[in-house]
């Protein structure tokens, strides 16, 4: 999905370091510990230890982030029928396509037809095709029907929402987020929505997903490695960070925090050692370029992943 903030080209640097540091110091082996992603977004980091950790606890206040884990970490069995509920979701079964909540308030066409009747002044927002946003709104209904029925597990549920989550986003009409819509469609965004399925790994362990404010969680649970990939600009909220305050209960802490962040090095490395032996690891990237006018060196950043053993 397209996500500003998502470590996912920095991920063999952060994959890299986490289990060189575990394994050079002889720390309890990976497939042995729990790895707790408590800011997990689109799940990237903890989907590539999904593999090689006895269970991942993955955690993220936002809804969609708990849709997708839910599918990508919680799922981890496969699922019975799963093609058989795509084909219908892909069938003309459900032409015509439904006039939902999506095609009303995020297509051109209603909103159209609702400012000239009604002279409303509605800004006419476009978010999607018209033809995209009606079948989002036949699928994510059919789906909702389905469970309410009985005829699909929350499994199997979460696995459709997930999927239609990103079908969705590759015909959506923004620039990458959805901060804001392009005044005319884009030529992906003109393109039918395929709905695909969005594939989980399987394997033989079980693992949680939470929906949770992480300094609430982080008294709940318990593990032997902490990844954090909190909010570190001025945009997000600063109560964030009071969840260093709570690493006493792993033994290894892992934190992502680029060179744009509120906090300087000094700051995280002074917080850091008061709880054990600190230490960091750094890697220039291309950061997320909304603006064109930044220049060459503007779009460089560092992401810097300090390190704590208690």
């Amino acid at each position: 999905m397209n996500y500003i903030g998502s470590k996912l080209k920095l991920l063999p640097f952060i994959y890299q370091t986490i289990t060189e540091t575990i394994k050079n110091n002889k720390a309890k082996p990976l497939n042995e510990s729990t790895f707790c992603d408590l800011f997990a977004g689109t799940g990237c980091e903890a989907k590539a230890f999904k593999s090689q950790v006895k269970q991942v606890i993955a955690n993220d206040k936002e809804y969609y982030s708990f849709v997708l884990n839910q599918n990508y970490i919680f799922n981890h069995i496969s699922l019975k029928n799963i093609d058989l509920l795509f084909k219908e979701l892909n069938s003309d079964i459900l032409t015509p396509h439904i006039e939902g909540k999506i095609y009303h308030n995020y297509c051109l066409a209603k909103q159209k037809f609702i400012a000239t009747n009604f002279k409303t002044g509605l800004e006419k927002r476009q978010y999607f095709s018209d033809e995209n946003g009606a079948k989002i709104d036949a699928i994510r209904i059919k789906i909702q029907n389905w469970k309410e029925k009985g005829k699909i597990n929350e499994n199997i549920y979460f696995h459709l929402l997930a999927s239609l989550l990103e079908s969705a986003d590759k015909v959506a009409n923004t620039a990458s987020v959805y901060g804001a819509f392009l005044k005319h469609l884009k030529k992906s965004a003109s393109k039918p929505m395929e709905f695909i399925p969005a594939l989980f790994e399987c394997n033989d362990n079980t693992h949680l997903v939470f929906n949770e404010n992480a300094n609430t969680l982080i008294k709940k649970i318990k593990g032997d490695v902490l990844y954090l990939d909190p909010p570190y600009n001025a945009r997000e909220y600063g109560a964030n960070y009071h969840l260093l305050n709570t690493i006493a209960l792993f033994e290894w802490v892992f934190l992502s925090y680029n060179d744009e962040g509120l906090l300087t090095l000094e700051q995280i490395k002074e917080l850091f050692s008061k709880y054990g032996k600190y230490s960091v690891k750094a890697q220039n990237y291309q950061r997320y370029k909304a603006d064109s006018k930044r220049t060459a060196k503007q779009t460089q950043t560092t992401e810097y992943l300090h390190i704590l053993k208690k």
